[in-house]
């Protein structure tokens, strides 16, 4: 058997064993590993098994992903994520729904720190639902809230699935990351406006918080200058072609601890607790990463993606109606798998049909990061809406899935913009130096 008939097959036994509670990543190469066997022989995939890991895990390219977990990490133990909120409260805390627009502004500035949707979420959540709880928020709407908030976090880079797709793909991880930097922009003001609407239409939804004085505004928004910073350092990094986004990862996890470590806010203890959590982190990432590896070469040898991008060539369909039903596949995906292991394992059939029918690839990694995201927050399996149930136990899962609706309809309409008006994602990459791009 080879072909698309193998990989069905291969597919339908790893999703057999996802059934039987295998971790997506060994499931992914227990059955890339027996598929190549029985394609190639035993001997060259007992050999594959004993170098790809290595090869890939000791990849410089790599780095990168263990280096942003940690400024993030690094990030949490600081107490920028509650300072972050601190700011964004005293400046609009008090308008009516302006504790959940603050946890948005808060959210988006943490996930330009952290690269994580999950992160970014259990963060906020900690921070921001106490405050909503004390205000009598609606406890629906303040979980969808903070979930969505969290988002953002695989969106505003820098981002581990934006790098981890440019890995896959070999295109330019820097350009990637400056891609997202609009659509990004666009998911915090369309939050807002959802967030405007839902207090207009259920005003009892929400209490206004205490109006702050104008001296303590100033200086709760003076304690945020180290997040500002540490952007501008790593993203200005990389725009200006100063380093590559290795070199920005390592760069800005180094500048997260010695802000921590500057203003007293990292202790031995927490520097301890941020290697620990960011280890434990990569190691489950980077299982997933060699799972799907294994399986991507078994793919290879089968040609399904060169045979599955001719077929889709050959039908009578615009490519964007080719494009919606890819979309469609990775949010029915997304309730079933998180956003890593969904990327790893799906690019490599779907970027040979996306190339084949012409879209640009910077453009089309945006579109896929913010499909997955959707996916985070998509009823009725999702990552993001659970991780919240299960912080706020007491919060009905079916209040929080009623909550984020006008949330999913606002990002559905700005995945319709992006893929309408591509340059919104592709201009401000095509403006980069080209030393910023060489780097890359």
């Amino acid at each position: 058997m080879s072909g698309a008939p193998a990989a069905i097959a291969a597919f339908g036994a790893m999703f057999l064993l996802m059934q039987f509670r295998v971790p997506v990543g060994v499931a992914m190469a227990v059955v890339g590993v027996a598929g190549f066997g029985l394609a190639i022989g035993w001997s060259p995939a007992f050999s594959l098994m004993a170098q790809s890991p290595i090869r890939y895990a000791t990849d410089e390219t790599m780095g990168l992903v263990p280096m942003f977990i940690l400024m993030g990490a690094f990030a949490v133990g600081g107490g920028l994520g509650r300072e972050l909120f601190n700011a964004s409260n005293s400046m609009i805390g008090h308008r009516r729904g302006g504790l959940a627009m603050a946890t948005i502004w808060a959210s988006a500035g943490f996930a330009a720190i952290s690269g994580s949707a999950v992160a970014s979420a259990a963060t906020m959540a900690r921070i921001a639902l106490p405050e909503m709880k004390r205000l009598r928020y609606d406890g629906g709407f303040a979980c969808a809230t903070v979930a969505v908030g969290g988002t953002l976090g695989i969106m505003i880079p820098p981002s581990v699935v934006f790098a981890l797709y440019g890995i896959m793909v070999e295109q330019d991880i820097a350009k990637l990351f400056i891609a997202g930097i609009v659509p990004g922009i666009l998911a915090v003001i369309g939050h807002l406006v959802a967030i405007r609407w839902i207090v207009w239409r259920n005003p009892e939804k929400v209490t206004p918080a205490e109006r702050h004085s104008w001296p303590e505004a100033f200086e709760a928004l003076k304690r945020i200058w180290a997040v500002v910073a540490l952007l501008l350092f790593v993203l200005g990094g990389m725009y200006g072609g100063i380093f590559t986004a290795t070199e920005a990862a390592s760069m800005g996890a180094g500048g997260a601890l010695l802000i921590g470590l500057a203003r007293r806010k990292l202790s031995f203890g927490g520097i301890k607790e941020a290697l620990t959590s960011s280890a434990r982190t990569t190691g489950a990432i980077f299982i997933v990463i060699i799972g799907a590896v294994l399986f991507q070469q078994f793919l290879a040898v089968t040609r399904a993606p060169q045979e599955i991008s001719e077929w889709v060539a050959t039908l009578p369909f615009h490519r964007y109606v080719i494009l919606a039903i890819i979309l469609m596949m990775y949010l029915i995906l997304g309730a079933i798998m998180d956003e890593i292991a969904m990327i790893l394992l799906t690019v490599p059939i779907v970027y040979p049909i996306i190339v084949t029918l012409g879209f640009d690839p910077i453009w089309f990694g945006v579109i896929l990061v913010m499909t997955v995201e959707l996916g985070l927050i998509m009823p009725p399996i999702a990552m993001n809406l659970f991780v919240l149930h299960n912080i706020a136990k007491e919060v009905p899962l079916i209040s929080i899935y009623r909550a984020v609706i006008p949330f999913i309809v606002v990002d559905i309409m700005r995945l319709i913009v992006l893929c309408a008006f591509p340059a919104l994602s592709t201009w401000l990459p095509s403006t980069m130096s080209s030393r910023a791009t060489s780097n890359s």
